[in-house]
């Protein structure tokens, strides 16, 4: 129990430092060049046509992981606890298809808000559901809404402060890292309710790899031909929120 209590408080100390930095940074206003794309071809009448088109991965993995959940019971790869987790989990995945492809068409920072939202509740949802699997289902469910409404909080701050001139990123960019750092620490020092941690490992490794694509649209762009590696990040991604779906189909509950 000592130990256990010493491995939160780690990751408790951890948390608190990252917010105490990020607060002592200045403001990190949102990147103009961030809204232009390697790829922006118009095909079929659909601006940045690949660009667009590729998040409907996101719907196809947010759809069926909504039925699965909607039915009776939750499958055997999951925790009853944790439903409204999950649900909100492949909700988020479902809107990014919509909201990223809506970006897409015409990118802004009007219409960024409409990508980063439905981006944001399955990231909190997300964060929910590796605490409860691993440390308390009753924290989770509690903690599920507060990181929710704190999602959305730093998307309405960043908006507001970049409408009035002054843009700050920071707390959305808190809310965006500061689980994908936290959750392989919580995956290396506590052990689920359920088996299969590789599902959890293999998305985390395809957000990864998502977000260097990302990093190299142009580069990817040129050796592929076809599409751009902001393209290849939404497919990745979705690839990587679909380990999600198998998890909850194949895990059992660990011995």
């Amino acid at each position: 129990m000592r130990g256990y209590r010493t491995r939160l408080i780690a990751i408790f100390a951890f948390c608190v430092l990252a917010i105490v930095a990020v607060a002592f940074m200045h403001p990190i206003p949102q990147d103009p060049a961030y809204h232009v794309f390697a790829d922006n071809r118009t095909l079929l009448g659909i601006p940045n046509f690949w660009n667009v088109v590729s998040n409907l991965p996101f719907v196809i993995v947010g759809l069926p992981g909504l039925t699965l959940l909607l039915g009776r019971s939750v499958p055997a790869g999951g925790l009853p606890e944790l439903r409204p987790a999950y649900l909100v989990f492949f909700t988020g995945v479902f809107l990014t298809g919509f909201g990223s492809g809506y970006y897409h068409v015409d990118p802004s920072n009007e219409t960024l808000v409409w990508d980063r939202l439905p981006m944001t509740l399955a990231f909190m949802a997300f964060f929910s559901i590796i605490i409860g699997e691993y440390l308390s289902t009753g924290a989770a469910r509690l903690a599920l809404w507060p990181l929710v409404v704190i999602g959305i909080l730093t998307i309405a701050y960043w908006h507001v402060t970049e409408s009035a001139g002054r843009g700050d990123l920071r707390p959305y960019a808190l809310v965006q890292f500061l689980p994908m750092v936290v959750i392989p620490m919580i995956l290396l020092l506590f052990r689920s309710r359920l088996d299969g941690s590789g599902y959890l490992w293999a998305m985390i490794a395809f957000y990864v790899g998502s977000k260097l694509a990302e990093h190299y649209d142009a580069q990817l762009f040129t050796a592929l031909g076809v599409m751009s590696g902001h393209s290849v990040k939404h497919i990745l991604a979705a690839i990587g929120t679909l380990f999600i779906f198998s998890a909850l189909r194949r895990r059992r509950p660990a011995r």
